[in-house]
């Protein structure tokens, strides 16, 4: 899937202590993700702790990005939230700002209906030339998208993938079976069995830590070396429950980026809070390697 990439990364937005954009930060962030295997960062996804960033954050970030990688990776925007015409103004500048295809997560706290949600994505779908993945999170949106809703929007012309963060294979399997959609992992702790049964790639928070190794799994898993792929996957286990397991996923992904020298701070804005030991230090993040 060369309009998406394979082994993305839901890249967290680099910060100063106070909150401000950390310009040095990204450019090393993004360097690094290119040089550790990543084919897709995702700009401004939840990782990238959306909600708190303006517009004009949101797409000076995709410029930036899309300046520093567009030659060796995609470049996926975050365009969605509750209210449509935000979201097509956002998806528009984007698209303006160099972006090769839009996140679209099912409308949070609204609570709307299927037909709202159809009505909601094929919208924004046709506000641009670029394609489009779904976000279907319903522990974060509230509303899953139902099996039935993601068959409709397969037959719109520019949604064309699925970042599926909801965690049923059976559904995904029968989704896949009756479309053409690409589908891609958004849990961590499921990659392996997800593109066993057929996702064309992940996007991972992990992977802003671990580009390489799911890289490795993703690999293994397509020359059909599933023990190879299972070796890996437990390889990750650690990592994956650290940044995961508890807190949010991107304080605790940015505690790893700066253990290791990526980043030079660990901020993120209110309401999450950098990620802290039960100690009252900053936590621990990175596993000890395989």
């Amino acid at each position: 899937m060369t309009e998406f990439g394979t082994n993305l990364v839901a890249m967290v937005t680099p910060m100063q202590p106070g909150g401000a954009l950390s310009e040095p930060g990204l450019t090393r962030l993004v360097d690094h993700l290119l040089a550790t295997g990543c084919d897709g960062i995702v700009v401004g996804g939840t990782t990238g702790e959306s909600p708190t960033l303006d517009e004009a954050e949101s797409a000076g970030l995709v410029r930036a990005v899309a300046a520093r990688a567009g030659r060796y990776a995609r470049v996926i925007a975050g365009v969605g939230t509750y209210d449509t015409a935000t979201s097509i103004r956002r998806a528009r500048e984007a698209e303006a700002a160099g972006a090769d295809a839009l996140l679209l997560v099912c409308p949070y706290y609204s609570r709307p209906t299927q037909a709202g949600v159809i009505a909601h994505c094929v919208a924004v779908a046709d506000a641009t030339e670029l394609p489009v993945m779904l976000y279907d999170v319903p522990a974060r949106t509230g509303v899953a998208m139902a099996p039935s809703t993601l068959i409709e929007l397969a037959g719109h012309p520019r949604i064309r993938a699925v970042k599926d963060a909801k965690g049923d294979l059976f559904e995904a399997m029968t989704v896949l079976s009756r479309t053409s959609l690409a589908y891609y992992c958004g849990i961590d702790e499921l990659n392996l069995p997800y593109l066993a049964c057929g996702a064309a790639g992940l996007v991972s928070v992990v992977g802003n830590v671990a580009a390489d190794r799911t890289a490795d799994l993703i690999r293994a898993v397509r020359r059909g070396d599933l023990e190879t792929a299972r070796a890996v996957n437990d390889g990750l286990l650690a990592l994956t429950e650290r940044i995961m397991g508890s807190g949010t996923g991107a304080a605790n992904a940015k505690a790893a980026l700066a253990e290791l020298g990526v980043i030079p701070h660990a901020s993120v804005r209110l309401p999450l809070v950098e990620a802290i030991s039960a100690a009252g230090r900053p936590r621990r993040a990175i596993a000890t390697p395989s």
